[in-house]
């Protein structure tokens, strides 16, 4: 688990990274419920974009390996490229796990009501796989981690808005009402709304893997193309 260690040590090295990881979930926590829309307190249903950020930013080392010609060298090295790059999603899924944790654990302590809390636990637990999945396989495409990072950043914008998180998905015209689906932010905010108002578990089983599916497919999309 050297590579696992590793990773961790090189994510909490960056400043930007322990301000993602720290400062930001605290101040979700605080910020306050809403009146009407959205139905959970506004640092949880925004917190799927912040997961997404986070998610772009840990991924990001994989392209400073490449960079530096780290994945090439593992050709000569006792270590597989499937070693590598498991222990490394290994690590950012472990860190967002425990910042999903800490997220939960700090709503029920200060007060809000986030109703079903450990199934809000999970549905966030398996946006951040689908997060890192889908981070993968975007820095797949570039070479420059900060160029990645930045066009990513409109790109969580689009899906945001699009998926029903940055406004209700009610608000939008019908065809985009329909293309909205296609993202994964809108079955992150079907399922938050399940959380509230849902009453069949069987339809929250069907978010959570639809999200799994998403994981899966990007998954194997950034690691074919990291290794080619």
């Amino acid at each position: 688990m050297t590579i696992f260690t590793f990773a961790l040590k090189r994510i909490f090295k960056d400043k930007t990274n322990l301000i993602f990881l720290t400062m930001f979930p605290v101040a979700a926590i605080f910020l306050p419920e809403p009146d009407d829309w959205p139905l959970l307190p506004y640092g949880y249903h925004y917190f799927g974009v912040l997961i997404l950020f986070v998610g772009i930013r840990l991924t990001g080392i994989l392209v400073e390996d490449r960079q530096k010609g780290v994945v090439k060298r593992l050709a000569a090295a006792p270590v597989t490229h499937f070693q590598y790059l498991w222990q490394n999603l290994l690590a950012f899924a472990v860190i967002l796990t425990a910042q999903c944790m800490f997220m939960i654990a700090g709503g029920v302590i200060y007060g809000h009501e986030l109703y079903e809390s450990w199934l809000l636990l999970m549905l966030f637990i398996v946006f951040s796989f689908t997060a890192i999945a889908i981070s993968l396989a975007w820095n797949s495409l570039y070479r420059n981690k900060e160029t990645s990072f930045l066009v990513f950043m409109c790109v969580i914008i689009i899906m945001a808005m699009l998926g029903g998180i940055m406004m209700p998905i009610e608000m939008l015209p019908d065809i985009l009402e329909q293309i909205a689906v296609i993202f994964p932010t809108y079955w992150l905010a079907e399922g938050l709304d399940w959380i509230v108002m849902g009453e069949d578990i069987a339809d929250f089983l069907l978010i959570n893997g639809v999200l799994l599916l998403y994981t899966l497919l990007f998954l194997i999309i950034g690691s074919i193309r990291r290794i080619d």
